[in-house]
């Protein structure tokens, strides 16, 4: 067995072990996925697949891709499914599959900063645009169940004052600045699920991811959690780009999914739910976490300065909703996920030498 064989198998393993009442929900269901491509996409997909293996749910998946060859040259183990097939196409534009579908997992539009701070026009386009198209083919496919996989940025800046938030939090993006094109257009894809839902008589749930780290996670831009772990691997000082008082909070990717899939099957119509951990670090707490699970001789460089009486803010979410209706917890310990994280980096990087 290939590192990377065991990796993903250990993995999904794991998300199976924790979805047990999903899989007979989703027993001969015809899945249309966008994002599909995307990194809770491609976990998702080979998650489905794995299940298809071990329970024989003879279940159907088609994935909207602008580059399906692409994105099957660099995951094999999902080229050889046959259960899996591709629609090419844009999420504002793309052409409806023929045929009724059950589910509808729309995950696309990923937390690009670059595209966020470049074009942020495109951004909310793209968002609201995308999801209107989703929920169009949802209605036009007899779509029962429709998961949009939002954001806390629905949330704007919290204060280090404020509680983990809840879902019925009322706070929001600064609608004055443009960074927050990308957390205003996911509260209006999450308005469009409300309205498309309830005329469609559509079970539409929304799952606000937070924070996210595993394998597979981009070591390269705007996560600072990430970029700690390329600094590790790299055996350069972790740099602290601002003055490391934010606070955030870290869910294990296998942990997402294993929610996601929960929130799609059992999420109560019209609901959001929070996806993430309530345990919150600081980003000078998390560069030292990941410098001494990684490698303790390394220094930490802290490039920004503290301004005195403003407070940092704060994104963790309250689970108080996902705990109580759908049982769902994470489970796996930050320190575990950033030896993972980093196990996954070192077997590609060693696979391209």
């Amino acid at each position: 067995m290939s590192h990377f064989t065991h990796i993903l198998a250990r993995e999904l393993d794991y998300i199976l072990d924790r979805s047990a009442s999903v899989w007979e929900c989703l027993r001969g269901a015809r899945i249309f996925v966008t994002g599909g491509t995307g990194y809770y996409g491609t976990w998702l997909l080979e998650s489905l697949a794995w299940a298809e293996l071990r329970f024989a749910l003879n279940i159907e998946v088609v994935v909207l891709s602008r580059n399906p060859n692409q994105f099957l040259a660099a995951n094999p183990f999902l080229r050889t499914q046959a259960f899996l097939s591709f629609s090419e196409g844009d999420i504002r534009t793309f052409h409806f599959p023929g045929g009724s579908f059950s589910h509808l997992i729309h995950a696309a539009t990923e937390a690009s900063e670059e595209l966020n701070n470049k074009n942020p026009l495109l951004m909310i386009d793209t968002i609201v645009g995308g999801t209107r198209r989703a929920l169009e083919f949802a209605a036009h496919a007899g779509v029962k169940y429709f998961l949009h996989t939002s954001s806390g940025a629905v949330y704007g800046d919290l204060p280090t004052t404020h509680e983990p938030v809840p879902e019925d939090h009322l706070w929001g993006p600064d609608i004055s600045r443009p960074k927050w094109a990308y957390g205003e257009g996911k509260r209006i894809a999450e308005l469009l699920c409300s309205i498309y839902g309830q005329r469609h008589g559509i079970n539409c749930t929304n799952a606000r991811c937070f924070a996210t780290i595993g394998p597979r996670l981009p070591l390269n831009t705007h996560f600072a959690v990430g970029n700690f772990i390329a600094d590790a691997l790299g055996e350069r000082d972790l740099t602290i780009k601002g003055d490391g008082t934010p606070i955030r909070s870290y869910i294990d990717v296998a942990d997402v999914i294993v929610w996601l899939l929960h929130i799609l099957v059992h999420g109560r119509a019209g609901s959001a739910y929070n996806v993430g951990s309530e345990r919150g670090y600081s980003i000078a707490e998390l560069a030292n976490k990941v410098r001494d699970v990684l490698n303790p001789n390394l220094g930490i460089t802290l490039l920004g300065h503290t301004i005195h009486h403003q407070l940092a803010t704060v994104y963790v979410p309250s689970t108080f909703k996902a705990r109580s209706e759908l049982g769902l917890k994470a489970d796996i310990p930050l320190k575990t996920s950033i030896q993972r994280t980093a196990d996954w980096e070192y077997v590609l990087r060693a696979n391209r030498t």
